[in-house]
């Protein structure tokens, strides 16, 4: 750990009375934006701001300050004894996909406030002052880009980016923005809102999305890497509708049949670089004919769909995109289609401060847990945080069925050992 002279004397954690704090909070969250099915918390929409205002809320209530910052992210701080020091970050985002889980993103920042407001509890004064951000924005389902509340902080938000449309409603990025009180006219400047100088680290404890740390039955991991991607939002198939009786093949502009043969080679493609050793996942996960016109005896004319590939190799995405777009021009050309592909949209790979991921895996073995390392395919606000050149780690909590769905299940003990090592890291480090 850091050495600073004079150190605070980190009391030991109280393990059920942040317990309790925690499952609260969770509870909180679950019954005010709850959809009926899921939870939705829209980003810089109402559900998004109503999770913000209960975690600041409940700050409050331990005589934490807290503030909007100009991306309209919340922060909470436990002020330092030594503001002068560079101060250490942790949390995570508050918004959701539709009908999503009520642990992706709210875990972390439920974590990061536990380990402050438990700290204030035990009148500890860390040395280091200890900020959680609430981040906005993190999820792509409503704009199609990605890690909004952080990428802003950092002046990384294009015109294009602010131009995005809203999912449902068609409304702007900068207009949702602006509705909650971020400054878009500085972001649309490109004028960072936090100096990154002054940020020590990023620590953000997130649920694992996949399969992994149930398979292996472990409650935590400690994440070294998050994969980047590049996107479409609407890839168009533009062929020739025709019925489906009276034009022979030879003849036909099919835009299902172009699509599906698009999908085959990229499957093929994505094969060929896993047995390189190449890390890719490639996934089409919206796809459909226009259902105001599309019949069972219709040669479809038209087909949209989405376009992701995640690598932790920037390199390997460049590549495997490329692909993409020759054997779109290859197939259009033979099948007599076209494929329009709508902006593209990117973000990097990011690979976590060996240094801090080392200092989480030994807090991890201290506690008897496991510290098994591992990549993440997901990604996370931690990634825009190590672009900018601030030594970021993670730590993964177990959680069962997945992510991005309704069925999220984190049990509560292995949260609260993730929220232990956390604790541990960041109270020693600022102490």
């Amino acid at each position: 750990m850091t050495a600073i002279a004079d150190r605070a004397v980190v009391p030991a954690m109280n393990m059920a009375r942040d317990r309790e704090f925690c499952q609260s909070l969770f509870a909180k969250l679950r019954e005010a934006t709850g959809d009926g099915v899921g939870i939705t918390r829209q980003s810089y929409g109402a559900g998004e701001s109503l999770a913000l205002d209960i975690i600041e809320n409940a700050a409050r209530q331990f005589g934490l300050q807290t503030e909007r910052d100009l991306g309209a992210n919340l922060v909470v701080t436990l002020p330092g004894s030594a503001p002068d020091l560079p101060y250490l970050a942790c949390g995570s985002h508050l918004d959701s996909v539709p009908q999503g889980g009520n642990y992706d993103g709210g875990a972390g920042v439920i974590a990061g406030l536990a380990i402050l407001a438990g700290l204030k509890q035990d009148g500890f004064t860390p040395q280091r002052t200890l900020k959680l951000f609430g981040l906005r924005g993190e999820e792509s389902a409503w704009f199609g880009k990605a890690y909004m509340g952080s990428s802003a902080l950092f002046g990384r938000l294009s015109p294009e980016d602010l131009a995005s449309p809203q999912a449902a409603t068609g409304r702007s990025l900068a207009s949702c923005m602006r509705d909650v009180g971020a400054d878009v006219e500085r972001i649309a400047r490109g004028e960072p809102l936090i100096d990154g100088t002054r940020i020590a680290a990023w620590v953000e404890l997130h649920i694992e999305q996949g399969p992994v740390l149930v398979a292996r039955k472990l409650p935590i991991a400690i994440v070294t890497g998050i994969r980047g991607n590049i996107r479409h939002r609407v890839v168009q198939c533009i062929g020739e509708a025709g019925h489906s009786g009276a034009v022979p093949r030879w003849l036909r502009r099919d835009a299902v049949f172009a699509t599906a043969e698009l999908i085959t080679h990229l499957d093929r493609h994505w094969r060929t670089l896993l047995e390189r050793g190449r890390d890719l996942v490639i996934t089409s996960g919206i796809m459909g004919t226009d259902s105001s016109e599309h019949a069972i005896a219709r040669i479809p004319g038209a087909v949209k769909f989405s376009f992701e590939a995640r690598s932790q190799s920037q390199e390997t995405l460049e590549a495997f995109y490329d692909l993409f777009v020759s054997e779109c021009a290859s197939i259009g050309e033979e099948r007599g289609v076209e494929f329009v592909l709508d902006r593209r949209l990117q973000s990097a790979p990011a690979t976590m401060d060996p240094v801090w991921v080392e200092k989480l895996r030994a807090a991890a073995r201290h506690r008897g847990l496991p510290d098994e390392p591992i990549p993440s395919g997901a990604g996370h606000d931690a990634a825009v945080f190590a672009n900018a050149g601030i030594p970021s780690a993670m730590i993964f909590v177990r959680n069962e069925n997945g992510s991005h769905n309704p069925h999220e299940d984190m049990t509560i003990d292995d949260f609260m050992k993730g929220v232990a090592v956390m604790r541990d890291v960041l109270a020693e480090e600022a102490a």
